[in-house]
Parts: C-alpha cells; sequence; structure tokens
C-alpha cells in the first residue's frame, strides 16, 4: 500500500516577472506589481511529498535525512536569498513564477529520486497563492 511521506522547507528569493519580447506598457499590465524593474521578494514554503511502497526492512518509503539533505543541497543552496533572474542559470531565460519555480524544483529533485517513487511539489508564494506540480 504507497504510504506519501513530506519535507516542508522554506527559502527567501527575489525576482521580476517580465517577458523581454513584450513592451514596457504589456509587460506592466499583465505582471503589475510583480513587474518592478527593481525586483520584488517573497518567502516561499516548499513542500516536497514523495509517495511509494514503504521498505520492509527500514519501514520508511525514504529517508527523511536523505531528503532533507538532498532539498538543501539542490534548492536550497540555489535559491535562497538570491535574484532568482540575476543569480540562477535556471531563470536567466525562464520567468521566474511560482509555476516555472515549481517546475524546476520538481525537475532538480527528480533527477535523485528512484522513479519508482512518485515526486510532488508544492510551492506556496505567498500564504494564499501556491502552485503544485505532480510531474
Amino acid at each position: 500500500m504507497p504510504v506519501t511521506v513530506c519535507r516542508k522547507e522554506h527559502f527567501n528569493a527575489a525576482h521580476r516577472l517580465h517577458n523581454p519580447a513584450w513592451s514596457e506598457e504589456k509587460n506592466q499590465r499583465v505582471f503589475g506589481k510583480c513587474n518592478n524593474p527593481h525586483y520584488h521578494g517573497h518567502n516561499y514554503e516548499l513542500i516536497v511529498r514523495l509517495t511509494g511502497d514503504t521498505d520492509p526492512e527500514t519501514g520508511y518509503v525514504y529517508d527523511m535525512k536523505l531528503l532533507s539533505d538532498l532539498i538543501k543541497r539542490e534548492i536550497l543552496d540555489t535559491f535562497d536569498h538570491r535574484n532568482l533572474n540575476l543569480d540562477t542559470e535556471e531563470f536567466r531565460q525562464l520567468n521566474p513564477t511560482a509555476e516555472n519555480i515549481a517546475v524546476v524544483i520538481w525537475n532538480r529533485l527528480r533527477e535523485h529520486i528512484d522513479a519508482q517513487l512518485s515526486l510532488s511539489v508544492t510551492l506556496y508564494e505567498t500564504e494564499r497563492n501556491f502552485v503544485e506540480y505532480h510531474g
């Protein structure tokens, strides 16, 4: 019977939502305050879920210490206290919307997690705005 384990983390990052193919007026109309040329920040909450069968020897779906270490190395060390547009390779050409950030996080984690486990990412940009990505 599959079981889901979850790890919650937190990181802070700045970004600007902007499409360089559009005029300044269109960017402002579509993205509003999020298009501030001087950027703006969020206190992101991240929930990573792994679903799979429990190992009969350990009783684990996944070792939570290993999951914590993986998230720290692949996500927190890369994105925490960064300007996503300027300081990260992933978002130099990709608009750092919550949707795109969640997909990037999922991809960064997926390559390190056994394919038998399903992976899901929930990213809270604000207390009331969040996205989920299940791959």
